[in-house]
């Protein structure tokens, strides 16, 4: 087990590293809705080449710093990885979303690409522009969700959890 003081940090870390993960995609998500909607063909160059950034220098790295603190969290401290359903949860929808942001990295720098060799009309791409605009809308709801699970901690704990409280409970009287 960790100490406070190291406790602590990892879960300033941690949350420090996830509040950024869901504001990062809140701005993409903005860019998203600007390069679907603008008639301005700068604005929408920008959007999606602003967009390509973010994702790379903030997003990927942010998550992936978000499941490396979150794992050390639940592994150096009492909640633990499977012991409780709403850290099984969340650490699920962690990977889920993770894995989905890497697939969707294609789509972005294409876009962005795109919008560097040629001006974007309102027509152009159109499927791929609202695919950003869902899955970054998507991403966040998820990433809210992670977040009301992390202050809530709803009841529950797996057999694991339950098998390890009562060995626990039985070492104690022991």
């Amino acid at each position: 087990m960790m100490t406070p003081r190291l406790r602590k940090f990892a879960l300033t870390a941690h949350v420090t590293f996830s509040v950024g993960w869901l504001g990062a995609v809140a701005v993409f998500l903005a860019l998203a809705v600007a390069g679907l909607t603008s008639r301005d063909a700068q604005s929408v160059q920008a959007a999606y080449l602003a967009g390509k950034l973010i994702t790379w220098s903030v997003i990927v790295p942010l998550s992936l710093a978000s499941l490396l603190t979150g794992l050390i969290q639940s592994l150096g401290t009492t909640w633990g990885l499977f012991r409780h359903y709403w850290v099984v949860v969340k650490l699920l929808l962690n990977v889920f979303a993770t894995a989905v942001l890497f697939v969707h990295t294609q789509p972005i720098d294409h876009m962005a690409r795109v919008a560097v060799q040629a001006t974007l009309s309102s027509g152009d791409l159109g499927r791929m522009r609202i695919q950003l605009v869902v899955a970054a809308a998507a991403g966040l709801l998820v990433l809210l969700v992670t977040t009301a699970l992390s202050v809530y901690k709803p009841r529950g704990v797996t057999r694991y959890g339950w098998r390890k409280q009562h060995e626990q409970g039985t070492v104690r009287s022991a």
